[in-house]
């Protein structure tokens, strides 16, 4: 910055010459505009800590963010208690779906659950009207049945077929049409069976080669009374059970799986001895004090977030006119703080889920899975945002200035990297799929792949290749395998772990040096007033006056 001075005598005879302005100020006043300015500069990148030393401000928005970590913190582990409580209790009421309903199942993977004979399959779902039947006289549970205008739902069995089929493997022949028919019975719970079994009664019977599906449908009602003990209401929950047997494939294997849609809401008439409704009070106000502070903190970083944006817009004015040079991209993003657009989007987040999570706790809605998203990813980027105020700490600050700098080389290296990882998951989908069964779909392949990176599973990945695999394929199979472990692993992964630690390197290197890094920073160093000289008491300059260059810089 020596030439600041010759270069502001030539530029201010030049105007004088050329008749732009009709008088230039005084030297003393445009280096006082200028001290100011970069006085100014100086205070905007400084640390709550330090701007309340130097103007005497107390730090609302990190008291503010302080007390957010704290308040949806616990907002989020009352809503996790509760959401672990529903979630294990439709658990176990599928289980125990399945042991009602699913003929001889042994608490085994539903996906080796199948049949392979007719009289099995009539077997089973004569077994599940029986169960359904019956229900009252089996479960151990609070089961029920739904009730429609006083009067119970039936359980349904439908089949789909195609419209025509006419199949003979021996004679090699077919004549099929594709349309899909379906077809239903309904069966009530207090119709009654004499011995000589349900199929005399149903007049049910199945063409298995038209066959595509049976669906059967099935309604109960249950009250969860576990969070009675974590005193909270009880929820009403309504189970629409869809036992399927597929035969889609007709491969000789019906696949049978068990599908469950839950219903929650407020039950109609309660009463638990010695309770109110002041915890659901209680938790409600917690909610609104979690939106509240989010707003606020939302209005004070978007306020933020502007005022940067403006002075950046006067940091390239000042520059343009005084030096005659523009500025770099990368010293005008040092004015937009990526902390305060993380808080920004934590703060619409916790508002988002906070209302769902009232109006689940008010039984209008019960979509846990969106507000758990919602809460669990705001949560996650508070947490985050407590890295920016140790960042304050130049020790501790090497981890966010190390991500920072190795960001673009790490996403530049990561998109090269990933055209040969996408080639060696089609590779291994279409040639080992066949016969692996960590390579069936594309989606196995790439989680199998990047454990294979990661060290995990090598030596199974190797041996679980299926018998009938020719030569062929299982020297392709070591190929394929020990190529990927090699160039990944040895290669990719060393590059990757280097980009980073030459960027710490670099990082660790300047702030050793104390070297300023850029037009910004070189500008702002030129000031030498601590925080607590008392020259930041001053009001701050207008933004007109960096504006107009013809006053404030000649």
């Amino acid at each position: 910055m020596d030439e600041s001075e010759p270069l502001w005598a030539s530029r201010s005879e030049e105007r004088r010459v050329n008749g732009h302005c009709s008088s230039a100020p005084p030297r003393t006043l445009q280096s006082k505009v200028v001290e100011d300015f970069r006085r100014r500069l100086k205070y905007f990148f400084m640390n709550p800590c330090e701007k309340y030393t130097a103007r005497g401000r107390k730090p609302w928005k990190l008291m503010l963010q302080v007390f957010k970590i704290a308040i949806i913190t616990a907002q989020l582990v009352s809503f996790g208690l509760s959401n672990e409580m529903m979630v294990t209790f439709k658990d176990e009421n599928l289980m125990t779906f399945k042991h009602l309903f699913l003929k001889g199942y042994k608490d085994q993977r539903l996906g080796s659950y199948a049949l392979y004979t007719k009289e099995d399959v009539y077997d089973h779902i004569y077994y599940i009207i029986n169960g359904y039947i019956n229900l009252q006289n089996l479960t151990v549970g609070n089961l029920a049945y739904e009730s429609v205008d006083g009067q119970h739902t039936p359980l349904s069995v439908c089949q789909e077929f195609y419209r025509y089929s006419s199949i003979d493997p021996e004679t090699e022949t077919f004549d099929i049409d594709p349309h899909i028919d379906k077809d239903c019975i309904s069966i009530y719970p207090v119709q009654a069976f004499d011995g000589n079994g349900l199929g005399a009664h149903l007049n049910f019977s199945i063409d298995f080669k038209r066959l595509l599906s049976v669906n059967i449908y099935l309604t109960l009602k249950t009250i969860n009374l576990q969070t009675v003990r974590h005193h909270e209401l009880p929820d009403c929950y309504d189970f629409n059970i869809m036992i399927k047997f597929d035969n889609r494939a007709h491969s000789g294997k019906i696949k049978v799986d068990v599908e469950n849609d839950v219903s929650i809401y407020e039950c109609r008439d309660w009463n638990v001895e010695g309770t109110s409704g002041k915890n659901d009070y209680l938790l409600l106000s917690v909610d609104s004090v979690v939106i509240l502070a989010c707003f606020l903190s939302l209005i004070l970083c978007t306020r933020s977030v502007i005022n940067g944006l403006q002075l950046q817009f006067e940091f390239n004015t000042f520059f343009q006119a005084y030096y005659n040079k523009s500025v770099s991209w990368s010293d005008r993003m040092e004015f937009v703080n990526g902390w305060y657009i993380l808080i920004i989007v934590s703060d619409i987040l916790t508002i988002a889920g906070s209302g769902l999570k009232i109006g689940i706790q008010t039984k209008y809605l019960t979509n846990y899975d969106v507000c758990s998203i919602l809460l669990g990813t705001a949560t996650l980027l508070v947490w985050v945002g407590v890295i920016r105020y140790l960042g304050f700490f130049k020790k501790y600050n090497v981890l966010i200035l190390t991500l920072r700098g190795a960001f673009p080389n790490v996403i530049r290296f990561c998109c090269c990297a990933a055209m040969i990882y996408l080639g060696y998951c089609f590779c291994g989908w279409i040639v080992l799929g066949p016969y692996h069964d960590k390579f069936r779909t594309l989606a196995k392949v790439t989680e199998c792949l990047f454990s294979l990176i990661n060290g995990d599973d090598m030596y199974s990945t190797f041996l679980h290749l299926r018998n009938e695999a020719g030569y062929m394929v299982w020297l392709f199979s070591r190929i394929y395998l020990y190529s990927f472990i090699s160039l990944f692993v040895y290669m990719v992964l060393s590059l990757f772990i280097a980009l980073i630690t030459d960027t710490y390197e670099t990082i660790k290197h300047s702030q050793q040096e104390k070297v300023p890094v850029s037009q910004l920073h070189v500008f702002i160093a030129e000031c030498r007033d601590q925080p607590e000289s008392g020259r930041y008491q001053t009001e701050e300059e207008s933004a007109a006056c960096c504006l107009s260059p013809c006053y404030c810089f000649g």
